[in-house]
C-alpha cells in the first residue's frame, strides 16, 4: 500500500518540507477507496479427493487428452488422404480402449478408498445407523454378561433348596 492511500490528504509528511505537501488528487482518492485485492480466499465447497484418486483422476485426464489430439489428428490425415491415416485410426482406438481404462481406474480406486478409509459419516450416512446399532447391541450384551457374573457370584445364597 502507498503511502498515500495511508494518510488522508491534510495529514502532513514529515518528509516534503512544509510549504510544499502533497495532496492526492479526486481520482487518487477514488482509486484508494475503491482498491480491492486480487483474490479473496473462500472456503472449499467441497472435501478435497483423497491422493491415490486425485492421482488416477490426473492420470485419466491427461490419457483422454491424448487421445482426443490422436483422434483430431487421424481426422485430419483421413481428410488430406495421407498415409499416417490408417495407423492414426489404429493408434486412436487403442488410445481410446486405455481411456476407458483410465476412468474405470478412477471410479475403482475411489471405490477401494471408500471401502478401506470408510465413509464420511454425514446424516444421511447409513454408516451411521449401523455404527449406532452395533454399539448398542454390544452395550446390551456386555450388562447381560454383567448380570449373569453377578448371579453367579452369589453363591448358594437366593437358592430355594440345597443339595
Amino acid at each position: 500500500m502507498s503511502t498515500a492511500t495511508r494518510r488522508g490528504p491534510q495529514t502532513p509528511d514529515r518528509a516534503v518540507p512544509a510549504g510544499e505537501q502533497y495532496t492526492m488528487t479526486d481520482e487518487e482518492r477514488y482509486e484508494a477507496r475503491c482498491r480491492r485485492p486480487l483474490w479473496v480466499e473462500e472456503p472449499a465447497r467441497r472435501r478435497r479427493l483423497p491422493d491415490p484418486v486425485r492421482t488416477a483422476a490426473v492420470r485419466a485426464v491427461l490419457i483422454i487428452a491424448v487421445t482426443l489430439i490422436q483422434a483430431v489428428i487421424a481426422f485430419l490425415c483421413t481428410l488430406a488422404g495421407s498415409g499416417l491415416a490408417f495407423p492414426m485410426v489404429l493408434s486412436s482406438v487403442a488410445s481410446t480402449v486405455l481411456a476407458t481404462w483410465g476412468v474405470l481406474d478412477v471410479w475403482v480406486t475411489r471405490q477401494v478408498w471408500n471401502q478401506r478409509n470408510g465413509v464420511v459419516s454425514v446424516p444421511s450416512s447409513t454408516a451411521r445407523v449401523l455404527r449406532r446399532e452395533r454399539r448398542t447391541a454390544r452395550r446390551q450384551a456386555r450388562a447381560v454378561e454383567r448380570a449373569q457374573k453377578r448371579i453367579r457370584g452369589q453363591g448358594g445364597t437366593g437358592r430355594l433348596s440345597h443339595p
